[in-house]
């Protein structure tokens, strides 16, 4: 069986499961921030969503799953990653975006953040 691509209604569905979320636009496509700051947007090419999680998580995420993890030479230089949206599923997406809120957090506040 193909994999299915998850539309942009349950997309928006997983990332609004984290409280604080609001919905804006970036490049003309949807965005997602959290205190004002950009956690994920989907991908011009419509296939795939960005999450901002940082330069290690990006090399860990692509290095463990090429198929689903990519970057293109746009973010090589940006901690962000780019995910197939044929390969994920909401409960993928909702980590994606704590993992962003935990990036976005000031540095300070990181150290207290209890895990969940």
């Amino acid at each position: 069986m193909a994999p299915r691509k998850l539309s942009l209604s349950a997309v928006r569905r997983a990332i609004f499961a984290v409280p604080g979320i609001v919905e804006g636009l970036s490049y003309g496509t949807p965005a997602w921030r959290n205190r004002g700051r950009l956690l994920a947007r989907l991908h011009q090419d419509g296939q795939s969503i960005m999450f901002k999680v940082g330069f290690e998580a990006r090399d860990h995420l692509i290095r463990a799953d090429p198929r689903t993890f990519c970057i293109t030479d746009h973010y090589r230089n940006y901690p962000s990653v780019l995910a197939r949206l044929d390969r994920l599923t909401p409960d993928d997406i909702k980590a994606l975006v704590l993992r962003a809120i935990e990036h976005a957090s000031p540095k300070r506040r990181r150290r207290f953040t209890p895990r969940a």
